[in-house]
């Protein structure tokens, strides 16, 4: 028995541990029996969004490692809080998640008010699924030719200098005021409904500048319209290899990107979430997926459901003093 109590500390804790062992077998058993029926993944945005593109091509793999229809819905509105919502309400039984994106999970909890939900108690990450860099752009006739350039030209002439979003609180638009506010520096924000609309503004020389997703600007980058002078990412992106960081030219506390993640709902089982991050980890991974989603200038992100909530807490202290300076509310 002096054996028993000095590993186990007794009889005691040998039933607790034993009690534990079964606890993990019934999880792990739960784990590999589930799902028994569709799971929907909802997106809180369009058909056709970034967030929508990578959802399918997540459900495309998922439904075959998990035997079983996965469901895309689409529920848009009120930017995109109606859908994210939905999930932060759902039963947490593992057959509903969420691909949603910076604002819903962090920027709005400054921008509005009130939500109908509060992502860092509601849900439950999962992983982070993907992320899209902007890119900020002038015209090629503009005679900027560097960031400095147009840092010096807005500091030169404050207020004369109007650059273009894909709405008030969008990423698009937030990147720009950090780099306002890094840079103490001023201009004219135009919201616009989309980033072809904010492109095309650019282009008309209805603003001077934007930064945009690239998705968006690459085209006109690669038509000679454009010029790119930086792009949001710490690292240069392997689908933009050519244009410079923030840091390299100059910036080094300017760093955004549009980033998609899979939540849950907050009582979702940990053994469900973990087995949901292992398969989406080792889909990310796949090389047609990576192709896929270089296509739509996504890259792969993945790691664990910790690093993805450490994120998102550092996400929203970098972002809220930024988004208060500037003023921008939705509602």
């Amino acid at each position: 028995m002096t054996f028993a109590r000095f590993v186990y500390g007794g009889p005691r804790s040998l039933r607790a541990l034993l009690s534990l062992g079964v606890a993990i077998a019934a999880a792990a058993a739960h784990a590999q029996s589930w799902p028994t029926r569709p799971v929907h993944i909802v997106i809180p945005y369009a058909p056709g969004s970034s967030p929508d593109v990578l959802a399918r091509i997540l459900a495309d793999k998922l439904q075959v490692r998990l035997g079983q229809a996965i469901v895309v819905d689409n529920k848009p509105g009120a930017g995109g809080n109606n859908g994210t919502a939905s999930v932060a309400k759902a039963p947490g039984d593992g057959y509903t998640f969420l691909v949603s994106t910076n604002g819903p999970l962090v920027y709005n909890t400054v921008l509005y008010k009130s939500l109908p939900y509060d992502p860092f108690t509601e849900l439950r990450p999962v992983v982070l699924a993907g992320a899209q860099a902007n890119v900020c752009a002038v015209r090629s006739d503009s005679g900027i030719r560097t960031l400095d350039d147009l840092v010096k030209a807005m500091k030169a002439h404050p207020g004369q200098y109007n650059f273009a979003s894909t709405g008030v609180g969008s990423l698009s638009q937030l990147g720009v005021e950090l780099l306002k506010a890094r840079t103490d520096t001023y201009a004219v924000h135009i919201p616009y409904a989309s980033s072809p609309l904010a492109v095309m503004a650019l282009l008309q020389g209805d603003v001077q500048f934007a930064c945009v997703p690239a998705v968006a600007v690459m085209p006109q980058v690669k038509a000679g319209k454009l010029r790119p002078l930086a792009v949001s990412t710490a690292k240069r992106s392997a689908l933009t290899p050519e244009i410079p960081t923030m840091k390299e030219a100059g910036l080094p506390d300017v760093e955004n990107v549009a980033w998609m993640a899979l939540m849950a709902p907050a009582s979702t089982p940990n053994d469900i979430v973990e087995r949901m991050n292992h398969e989406v980890n080792a889909i990310l991974q796949q090389p047609d997926v990576k192709d896929k989603m270089a296509a739509a200038f996504m890259e792969p992100a993945g790691g664990t459901p910790a690093d993805l909530a450490a994120f998102m807490r550092r996400e929203r202290d970098v972002m809220t003093p930024v988004i208060k300076r500037s003023g921008a509310t939705i509602d």
